[in-house]
C-alpha cells in the first residue's frame, strides 16, 4: 500500500528541481502542502518507481530482482548512518576523519529526485575524542548522534543542516573512557520512553594480556572477575527525555556482554535486540588450548535479545555456535570442551563464525520488499583482522529470518560484493567494509561502508508475490567464498603472519626494551624504527627473534652491545611470522610480512646447526 509520507517526499523533489523550494529555504510549514498532495494520492495500491540501480548495482551481489544504486561516494570513513522522512540522510564518521574530531556528521540531500545525493554537508556541534563512535538514530523527530563519551540529540526541522540547540542526554564519566577497548554507544529506543546504551568491556577477555603474557593465565587456576564489571560489560536503560544524565541515573538492564556496536528494538515482539563482538586472539592468548584454526572460528558473533536480567556470560564464558553451547573460558579453568558453571549463562538467539564482527542490526518494517524480509533482521559485518593465518572473513550484509518472534538459526547472503577480492590475505585487502544499516521512507536498504565512506540504496524491482527460493539460490553459491566459508584447517592455511597477533606479542614481549613505538632508549637497546635491519633480509630477523643476539652491532650508524634473548622455545612459528610481520610493516617500516614456513625453515636451519 502506498505511504503518503513518500509520496510528500517525492512531490518536494520536484519542487526542489523547479527552483521553488531549496535545502536553505526549505521550512517545517511547508510540510502542510506537502500533506495535503499526499493525502490526495493515498489510496493509490502500488509505492511510486523506485529510481534505476547501477548497471554493475555499485560492486554489489544481490537477490535476484534487487537492484543496488551508489548514493554517494568517498563522504569520509562512514561509520551508522539515519534516513529521515523526508529522505535526507545522516551518516557518522570516524573521528579525525574530514573535520579532525569535530562535526563528524554528514548530511546528504537528493535535489532531483535521482537517487544521487546533490548536496552533502558536513556539521556538528561536538568532539569526538576516540575512534570508535558509531551512534547515528533518527528517533522521534530528533537526530541523535554519539560519541565515545556522550549521547547528543537534536531537533530535526526540516534544514538539511538542523537549526535547533544540541542537547546532551548522557555523558559517560569513566575518566579513561578513551582508553576502553569498546567504547561504542548505539542508542536504540522502546515503546515506552526509554533509551538503551551499552558499555563495552575495558579488556578483551578479562585480562591484561600485557601483564599475564600470551599463555594467559595458567589454565585451571582461574582469574577474579573484572574490577569494573558492574559498570562495564552490558546495557543500561535511561529515561529517553531527561538531559545531562549520567551512567548511575541508568539501570543496567543485561550483562555479561563484551562489545555490541549495532542493536535495535524489534517493533514485532517488543524486545531489544543486539549484536555482540566476541573475544579475540584465543590461540595468542591460549596456545595449548586453542589451534590457529580454533582461534580463527571461535568465539562466535552473537545475536541476542537483550531482556531483563539477561547475562551473557563475559568475561566467564564464550558461545560456541557448532556446539550450540556455552562453553567456560580457559581464563576461568575451562578447556576449549567442557561447559560446566557457563551452562547458568543466558544462550543466544544465534551464533555466528568468530571475528566477522557484527556493526550494526536492522529489523526490515518496510513495504518495498518482499513480505519474507518482514521484521527479520539484516546485519552488517565488517569483517575480521585477526584469523590469519586463514583468510579473513565476514565482509557482507546478511539476512536472519524470524518466525513466531524467534531467530531461525539461519541466515542468507544478502548483499555481497563489498571485498573487490576473492581471498582477504589482510583486512587492508578489502575495497569495502559494511557498517551500517537504515530504512528508506519508500523502504529501499541504504547501506554505509567504513573505508572511504560509500552509501549505497538497495531496492526490490520485482513481483513481491513470486520471490522465493529460486530468487536466493544465487546468493546461497556464495558462501562458498573464502572470506564467507569455513575454513578447511589445511588446505586453507596461508601460513602468514598476523599483523594484529605479532603487536600483541610485540607489547608482551619486545615493547619492554625497544618501546611501543620502536625508537629503542636511546641507549642499550637498538630501534626497530627504520632500521637496516629489519628492513633487509627477513631471514637475519627472524634468526634474531629464534635464537637471539649478542654482541656489537651498528643500527642506525650507532653501535649497541647488549643482549637479546631467544624467543624460539616458547613461541612456535605462527607467533614469530606474526611479530617479524607487525615489525616490517609498522613504525615507519614498509617492507614485506613473513611466513610459518619462512619461520619453519630458519628454525630448521637452526636445529641442522647443533
Amino acid at each position: 500500500m502506498c505511504e503518503y509520507k513518500y509520496l510528500i517526499v517525492m512531490t518536494m523533489k520536484v519542487l526542489f528541481k523547479k527552483g521553488i523550494l531549496n535545502d536553505r529555504s526549505f521550512r517545517p510549514s511547508h510540510w502542510l502542502m506537502m500533506l495535503a498532495l499526499g493525502l490526495c494520492f493515498s489510496s493509490c495500491s502500488h509505492l511510486p518507481n523506485t529510481p534505476k540501480g547501477d548497471s554493475d548495482n555499485g560492486g554489489l551481489f544481490l537477490p535476484d530482482h534487487f537492484e543496488a544504486l551508489v548514493v554517494a561516494d568517498s563522504i569520509g570513513r562512514a561509520r551508522h548512518l539515519a534516513v529521515n522522512d523526508n529522505g535526507d540522510i545522516y551518516v557518522k564518521l570516524e573521528y579525525n576523519d574530514k573535520l579532525k574530531g569535530s562535526g563528524g556528521t554528514v548530511g546528504l540531500r537528493d535535489l532531483n529526485g535521482d537517487g544521487k545525493a546533490d548536496s552533502i554537508v558536513y556539521f556538528g556541534d561536538y568532539k569526538d575524542i576516540g575512534s570508535s563512535a558509531v551512534g547515528m538514530t533518527i528517533h522521534d523527530g530528533y537526530l541523535y548522534t554519539s560519541t565515545v563519551d556522550k549521547v547528543l540529540r537534536t531537533k530535526l526541522t526540516g534544514d538539511l543542516i538542523p537549526k535547533s540547540k544540541t542537547e546532551v542526554l548522557l555523558t559517560d564519566d569513566d575518566q579513561q573512557v578513551a582508553q576502553n577497548w569498546h567504547t561504542t554507544k548505539p542508542v536504540a529506543f522502546d515503546n515506552n520512553g526509554n533509551m538503551y546504551v551499552p558499555f563495552g568491556t575495558p579488556s578483551d577477555a578479562g585480562q591484561d594480556i600485557t601483564k599475564y603474557g600470551p599463555v594467559g593465565i595458567p589454565n585451571g587456576k582461574g582469574l577474579q572477575p573484572p574490577a569494573d564489571l558492574l559498570t562495564h560489560g552490558g546495557i543500561w536503560r535511561f529515561d529517553a527525555s531527561k538531559t545531562n544524565q549520567k551512567q548511575k541515573d541508568g539501570h543496567r538492564m543485561s550483562t555479561g556482554i563484551r562489545s555490541v556496536v549495532g542493536m535495535q528494538w524489534n517493533k514485532t515482539d517488543n524486545n531489544l535486540y543486539a549484536v555482540v563482538n566476541g573475544i579475540d586472539n584465543f590461540h595468542t592468548i591460549y596456545p595449548k588450548i586453542f589451534s590457529s584454526w580454533q582461534a580463527a572460528v571461535l568465539p562466535s558473533e552473537l545475536l541476542i535479545k537483550a531482556t531483563e536480567g539477561a547475562n551473557f556470560g563475559w568475561p566467564y564464558a564464550y558461545f560456541d555456535h557448532m556446539k550450540g553451547e556455552n562453553i567456560l573460558q580457559p581464563g576461568y579453568g575451562g578447556d576449549g570442551k567442557t561447559v560446566g558453571s557457563a551452562s547458568h549463562f543466558t544462550k543466544p538467539e544465534m551464533g555466528f563464525p568468530g571475528h566477522w564482527a557484527p556493526m550494526d542490526i536492522l529489523f526490515y518494517d518496510g513495504s518495498q520488499f518482499p513480505e519474507r524480509y518482514k521484521n527479520g533482521a539484516f546485519i552488517a559485518f565488517h569483517g575480521s583482522t585477526d584469523r590469519s593465518p586463514y583468510p579473513q572473513a565476514g565482509y557482507i550484509v546478511v539476512f536472519v529470518p524470524f518466525k513466531d518472534g524467534k531467530a531461525e538459526n539461519k541466515y542468507e547472503v544478502f548483499a555481497d560484493g563489498f571485498t573487490g577480492v576473492d581471498t582477504v590475505i589482510n583486512t587492508s585487502d578489502a575495497v569495502h567494509r559494511p557498517m551500517g544499516l537504515s530504512t528508506g521512507p519508500d523502504g529501499s536498504l541504504y547501506i554505509s561502508e567504513s573505508n572511504k565512506g560509500k552509501i549505497w540504496r538497495v531496492m526490490y524491482k520485482g513481483d513481491k508475490k513470486d520471490f522465493g527460493a529460486e530468487q536466493l539460490a544465487a546468493m546461497e553459491k556464495r558462501k562458498s567464498r573464502s572470506y564467507i566459508k569455513t575454513p578447511d584447517e589445511k588446505a586453507d592455511n596461508l601460513n602468514t603472519g598476523d599483523e594484529l597477533e605479532g603487536s600483541i606479542l610485540f607489547d608482551t614481549y619486545c615493547a619492554n626494551c625497544h618501546q611501543r613505538n620502536g625508537k629503542g632508549d636511546n641507549g642499550r637497546f637498538p630501534p626497530l624504527s627504520g632500521s637496516e635491519i629489519v628492513n633487509g633480509d627477513k631471514t637475519k630477523l627472524i634468526d634474531i627473534i629464534l635464537n637471539g643476539l649478542q654482541g656489537n652491532i651498528i643500527v642506525s650508524g650507532k653501535n649497541y652491545n647488549g643482549i637479546m634473548p631467544a624467543h624460539g622455545g616458547f613461541l612456535d612459528d605462527h607467533a614469530i611470522a606474526s611479530i617479524v610481520t607487525y615489525i616490517r610493516t609498522n613504525m615507519r617500516n614498509h617492507s614485506t610480512g613473513a611466513t610459518t614456513v619462512e619461520v619453519s625453515a630458519a628454525r630448521n636451519a637452526t636445529l641442522k646447526k647443533k
